[in-house]
């Protein structure tokens, strides 16, 4: 059975990546194509991979900026070469779903339907750092990509919602039903440390953009003046270096080992973005670390109230301020979090992705 792996851009490194890894150790011979792989961001990740880059990424300059080159990006998907392979599997937030398959099946792990097509067109255009006559121009583009992307969702085989929010969403959006699957976290490698005494510290972080509103906490940390590390980067990194106060510590980007370390001694782990699944949640409740997460969204899934975590109800930083006066970490076990983080595992996650793929197969009668 030939099978290829279609990723939007390998020019970071995020929960989706971390989902391509283990889509990648299930089929370790597929190719991985993409729109572009740049190889200085992601470190030499990928350079024992066969990474197919489309013809954008050829363009000198073009990986550096490579939000410029958005009207290109489903003409760049659309010309992959798919007709050779029984199984395309597309991991999606974007485009990667607008592949072209030719007999083989298609499906696509959907991490959410496009943002800034859909749930946060209106948003994503106003925050646009750009002349407003850029803004008037851009609003035709996207409704018209947005008809683009209805069109590219009918073509997929199967959809794999990475939780019951996107399956809604998946529904809402493309009228197009879908089964569950929670995104894989490496709980062998996210412990609980041998000791956990010394947790004088809030964490939060991930990929630092607009919509997951990291402002939020640390603006609540400054307000409480206690200790909060935030790691990560994006294209707020810069904004929110310029509003921490004195007991904030932007970390940037951190390894896994240290990422493992900051949540291992974390008294807990915030979350302020309204999420889709919620990957660094469950890697934080993997640590032993209790979670306070925005009630809505995925969190809803990955958190259990009074067990793993607490809630916030709104994304403003009062609401975060009260959700850190409230927290108590006694209230708290690490293993009894630990314990309910397992089922999120690669392992299961593993065996449940081959049999959805086994039967996709017997269904259409592929080799």
């Amino acid at each position: 059975m030939k099978v290829a792996l279609v990723h939007e851009f390998l020019t970071q490194f995020g929960g989706a990546e971390r989902v391509l890894e283990v889509l990648h150790r299930i089929y370790p011979q597929a190719p991985v194509y993409t729109i572009f792989h740049d190889r200085v961001k992601t470190k030499g990740r990928y350079e024992n991979w066969d990474v197919r880059e489309s013809v954008l990424g050829r363009i000198p300059g073009a990986r550096a900026h490579y939000k410029w080159y958005l009207p290109l990006m489903p003409w760049a998907v659309s010309s992959f070469d798919m007709k050779d392979y029984d199984v395309v599997i597309s991991d999606s937030s974007a485009y990667a779903k607008w592949v072209r398959v030719g007999s083989g099946t298609h499906i696509c792990y959907c991490h959410t339907p496009t943002r800034y097509l859909w749930q946060d067109r209106d948003t994503y255009v106003a925050n646009l750092r750009y002349p407003a006559i850029v803004k008037i121009i851009v609003k035709p583009i996207l409704s018209r990509f947005r008809r683009m992307d209805w069109e590219a969702s009918q073509r997929v085989d199967i959809f794999i919602a990475n939780s019951r929010e996107v399956q809604n969403r998946i529904k809402r959006y493309y009228q197009r039903n879908s089964v569950v699957l929670y995104p894989p976290v490496d709980t062998d490698f996210f412990e609980v440390a041998p000791s956990t005494s010394n947790r004088e510290y809030f964490l939060t972080g991930g990929r630092l953009e607009p919509y997951k509103h990291f402002e939020l906490p640390i603006l609540a940390a400054n307000k409480l003046k206690i200790p909060l590390l935030v790691f990560g980067d994006g294209t707020e990194s810069s904004e929110l270096v310029r509003i921490a106060g004195p007991t904030v510590k932007i970390l940037g980007r951190v390894t896994d080992e240290k990422l493992r370390s900051l949540y291992q001694h974390a008294k807990a782990f915030i979350y302020p973005a309204l999420e889709d699944a919620g990957m660094s949640m469950v890697e934080a409740m993997s640590c032993g670390t209790p979670v306070l997460a925005y009630r809505r969204g995925g969190a809803l899934e990955f958190v259990s109230e009074g067990l793993t975590g607490d809630f916030f109800d709104a994304q403003s930083v009062d609401s975060i301020v009260n959700a850190i006066a409230d927290f108590k970490d006694e209230r708290f076990t690490s293993q009894s979090i630990r314990n309910f983080a397992l089922k999120f595992g690669v392992n299961e996650y593993r065996s449940k992705f081959e049999a959805i793929v086994s039967r996709s197969i017997q269904e259409r009668g592929a080799p």
